[in-house]
């Protein structure tokens, strides 16, 4: 019935029997929207019903991100749009869609029935309004088949008192003289009673008796047994017997009969609204959800599946008996009518152009990123802690990385440090056992051993570098190793200045005899070292390193480091140990030429050369790395420059005492080193 109707301006004394179509309209999508189906086609009838169905369907679907896959017009004058007829089959044949809405007015029923006999219809899904009943009296094997296991949404039916046993007790010979009665318990028993007839020839014709009962025939195709209609009928009287008696009371007291004439004369149709509860003189749309089966033997079997309550178009409640068998005989279960099938969680919804709404493509979620939802509309960012996993649908923890020493690269450098350690300390050893010998004494005792202890020193500290990183550690390490490897260089330094002082101190008149000895070597020592320790104790003070967890820089790991909170401070002091190594690259450059005896330059020499070209190799590759690769970058610079002025300054002198022991003598005046 056209919405107008619903303008209680224009027609306050409008009132229905059923609910109106667009709750009906509400019901069917809702049973779409409770069992998932988006992708739905539709068949309307050729008026104004079909029409605003049409437009009622698109609007709703496109509330829950469905859509219609097609929409045909059935006509009325089917014989004469065959052609349209056909295009229809087409439509139905050519779609992807299980699940296909009938919304006809009435009188297109025998339209519809005439296409199915015309056509071997696909098997799909269908959802029928109210008309369903009217389409059932056709009896075509092809509707049959096609609708069997179809839904349908019809009035919630209501029990009468006592009316049952009167409908069942009801015969044309009580009511002789009502034509109606005759007429339709003929066609019901398919006798006649004595009167004129035109018999056809060849058909045998039996005779009513009207002792035939109700409870024999077969109604099931008229809904009557269920008092659908019967009870609409029954409230809409009960309800304007309810409003009149509430007018009646609200009179003036008086007789009984001056109050009728009152009631007839003073009170408007439009003044029982107050009794009706829909504003738009609706009743309450309540609707059962039946599901039809086709039996043998031309039964029919509705069963009950559900109900829908439609309070308004935004408060609709769908319940569906979970304990009823949902299957569809055409299909395995509850189909699915999509336009493609759904995304899976890791993958996100992508619209695809030039198609509905309700079509899209699926994309998997990019690396970082999960859904754990089909058909999400985005993927999510996982946490800065977490990384997905392979299938995109879970964000897990990312690993710790740090230089271990359970890992390959952190046990090797440990094994190459702790073999070190023990050659500088054999180094020193031999040197202790020839304490006394030429060789020992003419390159400085004491600068030697404070040289082979800062070295020892130097190894042993990059142990601080390799483990799981602590404030402690974070704190400790880069100041113990640039205070030990400035002990180092300064050693050098003062074995280099040593060397010159005592050259030039042999000259005649010369004043640098009062400097020559042991004294200047280590205050030369102890100042460098002091300024080591001042730029430290400033970094210590202003911003200091504390421990980081990196949780950019490596998609799937946390790198666990030493953030060194002050990279001037940092590289302060490779600038420091990188000034005092060039000072002593110049001057023992400026040595090497002086007579062998005091050749010990040109090995100072070589050493520096290593020592700065490590340290300038570092500085790049330092700023490139990140997490372990930095870390082991920083250790193989610290064993490679130690290893270096170990190798350059101690390793001649220990082929000497062990390989030439002939010029390890008092007697031999030159060496060749």
């Amino acid at each position: 019935m056209h919405p107008v109707f619903n303008n209680r301006v224009q027609f306050p004394s409008f009132y229905r029997t059923s609910p109106n179509e667009e709750a009906e309209i509400d019901g069917i999508v809702q049973i779409l929207k409770h069992f998932g189906w988006k992708w739905v086609g539709l068949i309307i009838s050729d008026d104004d019903t079909g029409y605003r169905a049409r437009e009622k369907f698109t609007y709703a679907l496109t509330s829950y991100n469905a859509c219609i896959a097609f929409s045909s017009v059935l006509k009325y004058n089917f014989y004469i749009y065959f052609n349209h007829e056909n295009n229809i089959v087409q439509e139905i044949e050519r779609t992807t869609a299980n699940v296909i809405v009938l919304f006809i007015s009435i009188k297109y029923t025998y339209s519809f029935a005439h296409l199915f006999s015309m056509y071997k219809m696909p098997q799909k899904t269908w959802i029928t309004s109210s008309f369903f009943p009217n389409v059932m009296v056709y009896k075509q094997e092809e509707l049959e088949i096609a609708l069997n296991g179809s839904l349908s949404l019809l009035v919630q039916e209501g029990e009468i008192l006592g009316f049952k046993q009167f409908f069942y007790g009801f015969s044309p010979n009580k009511y002789t003289k009502d034509e109606l009665t005759t007429d339709t318990w003929e066609k019901l028993f398919h006798c006649y009673f004595p009167r004129v007839v035109t018999y056809i020839p060849g058909r045998t014709y039996k005779t009513c008796t009207g002792n035939e009962t109700l409870s024999d025939a077969d109604l099931s195709i008229y809904e009557d047994h269920n008092y659908r209609v019967t009870y609409r009928v029954y409230t809409a009287v009960y309800a304007l017997a309810h409003a009149l008696h509430k007018l009646y009371s609200a009179q003036p007291p008086a007789n009984h009969w001056d109050k009728l004439v009152s009631l007839k004369n003073n009170v408007n149709p439009w003044q029982i609204n107050a009794a009706v509860k829909n504003e738009f003189g609706s009743p309450e749309a309540k609707f059962d959800i039946l599901k039809c089966l086709f039996l043998p033997n031309n039964n029919i079997q509705k069963r009950k599946i559900g109900n829908v309550n439609v309070l308004s178009s935004k408060e609709i409640y769908v319940h569906v008996d979970s304990s009823v068998d949902l299957g569809l005989p055409h299909f395995n279960g509850i189909p699915q009518s999509l336009c493609n099938d759904p995304c899976a969680p890791g993958s996100r919804k992508s619209k695809r152009e030039g198609a509905p709404s309700c079509c899209y493509d699926c994309v998997r979620c990019v690396d970082g990123e999960m859904s754990n939802i089909t058909d999400a509309p985005e993927c999510l960012k996982c946490p800065e802690d977490t990384k997905s996993n392979l299938q995109r649908n879970d964000c897990i923890p990312k690993e710790i990385n740090y230089l271990s020493y359970m890992d390959s690269m952190g046990s090797s450098l440990t094994s190459i440090t702790l073999m070190l350690f023990c050659s500088t300390s054999a180094v020193l050893g031999i040197f202790l056992k020839y304490w006394d010998t030429p060789i020992v004494k003419s390159n400085n005792q004491n600068l030697s051993c404070i040289l082979l202890i800062s070295l020892m020193l130097c190894f042993f500290c990059t142990l601080l570098f390799i483990g799981r990183p602590t404030q402690i550690c974070c704190l400790l390490r880069q100041v113990t190793f640039g205070f030990v490897f400035t002990i180092s260089v300064s050693s050098v330094l003062a074995k280099t200045l040593t060397v010159i002082i005592a050259f030039n101190a042999t000259k005649p008149g010369s004043k640098l005899t009062k400097y020559v000895g042991t004294q200047l070597s280590i205050i030369l020592v102890i100042a460098c070292s002091l300024g080591e320790m001042g730029i430290s104790l400033g970094w210590m003070a202003s911003n200091p390193p504390f421990v980081e967890a990196d949780m950019i820089s490596e998609k799937d790991f946390i790198n666990l480091m030493c953030n060194e909170g002050s990279v001037t401070f940092f590289f302060n002091i490779i600038a420091y140990m990188g000034t005092l190594a060039l000072l002593s690259f110049i001057a023992a450059f400026l040595a090497k030429d002086f007579p062998d005896r005091f050749n010990e330059a040109k090995n100072i020499t070589f050493s520096m050369l290593v020592f700065c070209s490590v340290w300038v190799t570092f500085v790049p590759a330092y700023l490139s790395s990140k997490g372990s690769r930095m870390v082991a970058a920083e250790i193989f610079a610290i064993l490679a420059s130690s290893s270096g002025l170990l190798g350059c300054i101690f390793g001649p002198k220990c082929y000497i005492i062990y390989l030439k022991p002939e010029l390890n003598k008092r007697e031999t005046r030159v060496l060749i080193f």
